[in-house]
């Protein structure tokens, strides 16, 4: 696993052998972030189940200007924070936590994102959850997107103010990306 584009392009990323954790491979990161180019220049990022922070750091090397990385399991912001540290990455905060906790304290701090990485546990409802919880706390900026990854596509389930502006089938998962209307 490795950053694909970028100003960090090529550098290798540790994650494979975190439990419960599948890595966005490269072939679909690499489509993802062409689909979303245009959102990321300047933009604040929120990856809530982030695993390596795969797809946080790949979002800042290819032009965001800051992303929050949360991830419930201490290993897995343990090989973020290794990640960041060997990149040389100072754009980016690790949080501890899980996903509503997360949520609950980045409404306090009165942060907007401008794209949202929402790839959870598969056998779980958090998408539909997390993305209750960011309408409630309104941390979605207007022109912002919420990039939701999940093995079935009836798990992606969301509000009527959004919008899917784009949904794709790789292999064995689905992504979809939402907009608010």
């Amino acid at each position: 696993m490795k950053i694909i584009s970028g100003k960090y392009k090529g550098r290798k990323l540790e994650g494979f052998d975190i439990v419960g954790t599948r890595p966005t491979m490269d072939r679909v990161k690499e489509s993802l972030f062409a689909t979303i180019q245009d959102y990321l220049a300047n933009s604040i990022i929120l990856d809530l189940f982030s695993g390596s922070g795969n797809l946080g750091l790949e979002a800042l090397s290819q032009g965001a200007k800051n992303a929050y990385l949360v991830d419930a399991n201490k290993k897995a912001t343990n090989t973020i924070k290794k990640n960041i540290e060997n990149i040389g990455i100072s754009s980016a905060e690790v949080l501890t936590m899980d996903y509503k906790k997360a949520l609950d304290y980045l409404k306090t701090k009165n942060i907007k994102f401008d794209v949202i990485f929402l790839d959870p546990p598969y056998k779980t409802d958090y998408i539909e959850k997390s993305i209750d919880l960011i309408s409630k706390y309104d941390i979605l900026n207007n022109n912002g997107i919420i990039v939701c990854e999940s093995d079935d596509l009836d798990k992606i389930i969301y509000r009527d103010e959004y919008t899917s502006i784009k949904d794709k089938k790789y292999g064995d998962k689905y992504i979809v990306l939402l907009q608010k209307i």
